[in-house]
């Protein structure tokens, strides 16, 4: 049933590539990384992974803003990946990866920040998502999760639309599943409407 459910997302997505930055959710996603970037800060020469990439955007303005940046971004859709590469005007500082959150194919802390910016809400194992980013985290990485929330004061929400729907969780939700992966929440910041951003850190050894 997984491998249906990921089957179907990667259609869905491979399809919506080509026209992705011309729709409105491309200028709704520039609103909410310009956001984003308020609260980012990374040591020098980091080395960060988005998931969920898409076609790139978040990933590109990141390298002009930390110019000494290495990035990586992972996404299932291989249209919206070739779109990314396409342009790509931080190659070879960036590169773009075809994958799955659930079973991340990267090293133990091999980064220093983890993005995740509206593609968590899709996750039918989001605990096996936050296993995997803590995995790839570095002692002291932060985990940036930037996606709607719900009402709820906890627990989550199930929309029935895309295929299996999608889920936004409450901040104290986002919490508890952070924790049970090892990380700790630093803060929550709304950053557009629902949309909020919460912040977290592996410790440090």
């Amino acid at each position: 049933m997984t491998y249906d459910f990921l089957n179907n997302k990667k259609f869905l997505f491979d399809r919506w590539a080509s026209s992705y930055d011309w729709l409105f959710p491309s200028v709704f996603y520039r609103a909410i990384h310009k956001r984003l970037l308020e609260y980012v800060n990374l040591p020098e020469r980091a080395n960060i992974l988005d998931i969920g990439c898409g076609t790139g955007r978040l990933l590109g303005r990141l390298a002009t803003e930390f110019p000494d940046l290495q990035g990586t971004g992972l996404d299932l859709s291989s249209n919206m990946l070739r779109m990314a590469r396409l342009t790509n005007r931080h190659h070879p500082r960036l590169i773009f990866v075809e994958g799955k959150a659930e079973s991340l194919p990267f090293a133990n802390g091999q980064f220093d920040a983890v993005f995740s910016t509206i593609s968590f809400l899709h996750y039918l194992e989001p605990q096996q998502v936050l296993n995997e980013i803590s995995r790839v985290l570095s002692p002291d990485g932060c985990f940036f999760l930037v996606d709607f929330t719900c009402k709820k004061q906890s627990g989550s929400q199930l929309l029935p639309i895309s295929p299996r729907g999608i889920r936004f969780y409450s901040p104290n939700q986002r919490q508890v599943l952070a924790s049970s992966a090892g990380l700790s929440c630093l803060s929550h910041h709304y950053l557009l409407g629902p949309v909020l951003l919460t912040i977290f850190a592996k410790p440090g050894i």
